[in-house]
């Protein structure tokens, strides 16, 4: 039927395309979608839809089974690839046709499961589904990882950069937010170590939505508005309320954190969107009377359950090491004769003083020469020094 419709139609619209992802959900096809769950985790990532899985916890409990047919693949978002790999059969139907379209499918839902199905596509479908966002961030670690072995510390604009790599339009909007996290009062263009910027991303990118509302309810207890205000969170970041400006004498002094955890807790319980584990915002919040804004984004993205509960990115302390990516690199260099030899050569060359080599012109915006810490500076490659100015 897949098929068919797509040789008859090439001119499937949107709402086409969603009535033939709707109607496959029984086909072999679609099982074989859903069987790549086992692999990876397509949840909503909302706490209350027991989006990640946690250690221990079985992929398919009796709960999920329970769920009707619909619902259930609208908390996994199947339909949402479903559309997405139609689009793409119609787009490239005949390249497809060579190899055939079970084929196409196989390896469009084995990309999902890998995570690359996100590199280079477009923001709006990267920050389409809560995998989506933790495959984007687990790819943006694999790819600059070597920026924080190097010990180099850039700039938010040069993140930026290594950003829209992967996402040409990727908002520099997110990457400021990012970025204020670990700067707090300083200014934007001070320099940050690759593992504050990848942790308060994590938090920023992922929970983005969940923190603007958070932003909302920040504004509100500082003014006194009333608590029983319902904040409704929208999709478009041009719309969401300014975040509270550091230089305020209010904001400095912060709210207190039992009446924050209790708007919060309210938050989390009617949020469609990601939000962080309410127990964990509970524990983060117990351990203080007051806090700032910003202080409670630091907290989040310096939390180690936190971290594990996205199930994104590495611990800190394993953040330089990926076994399977280093393998895999060194395989591709056995498989290229005269690199190794040329690598190794020109490691030991580097020891030698050398003029600095011409630059290279590059389609791409290019980034600033990376900075190295001082050696005589006793300050750690592992921490942004925030005493800069």
């Amino acid at each position: 039927m897949l098929q068919a419709n797509a040789t008859k139609d090439p001119r499937i619209t949107g709402c086409g395309v969603r009535g033939i992802a709707s109607q496959v959900h029984d086909s072999r096809m679609l099982k074989g979608a859903m069987a790549t769950e086992t692999g990876c985790n397509l949840d909503s990532g909302s706490q209350k839809a027991g989006a990640w899985k946690l250690p221990g916890q079985r992929m398919l409990s009796p709960e999920r089974l329970a769920l009707p047919d619909y619902e259930y693949l609208a908390q996994r978002h199947v339909l949402t690839y479903m559309e997405d790999a139609v689009c793409q059969l119609l787009e490239n139907k005949e390249d497809i046709g060579q190899y055939g379209i079970a084929r196409f499918f196989t390896e469009y839902f084995n990309s999902v499961c890998q995570g690359t199905h996100i590199l280079f596509r477009e923001f709006s479908f990267i920050q389409a589904t809560p995998h989506n966002r933790a495959s984007f961030l687990r790819a943006f670690w694999r790819c600059f990882r070597t920026v924080g072995k190097n010990g180099d510390l850039l700039t938010m604009r040069e993140y930026h950069c290594l950003l829209q790599l992967l996402c040409p339009d990727f908002p520099l909007e997110l990457t400021q937010k990012a970025a204020r996290i670990v700067l707090m009062d300083d200014a934007m263009d001070c320099l940050m170590s690759f593992s504050d910027f990848l942790f308060a991303f994590q938090i920023q990118f992922y929970y983005s939505e969940f923190l603007d509302s958070v932003a909302a309810i920040y504004q509100d207890l500082l003014s006194g508005k009333n608590p029983n205000t319902v904040i409704v969170p929208t999709s478009s970041s041009g719309q969401h309320r300014q975040r509270p400006a550091l230089g305020d004498a209010g904001v400095l002094d912060g709210v207190e954190a039992a009446l924050f955890y209790q708007r919060l807790e309210n938050l989390c319980d009617r949020h469609k969107y990601s939000c962080p584990p309410p127990a964990l915002v509970r524990e983060i919040l117990s351990n203080v009377q007051r806090l700032t804004f910003y202080g409670f984004l630091v907290a989040l993205s310096k939390h180690h359950g936190i971290n594990q509960a996205l199930g994104a990115l590495p611990d800190k302390g394993d953040l330089m090491h990926d076994p399977a990516m280093d393998e895999e690199l060194e395989r591709l260099l056995v498989q290229v004769p005269g690199l190794v030899n040329s690598i190794i050569a020109t490691s030991e060359a580097s020891c030698l003083p050398s003029r600095t080599p011409p630059r290279v012109g590059s389609p791409w915006k290019p980034l600033h020469r990376s900075r190295k810490l001082d050696a005589e500076s006793d300050g750690s490659t592992e921490e942004t020094d925030e005493s800069e100015t």
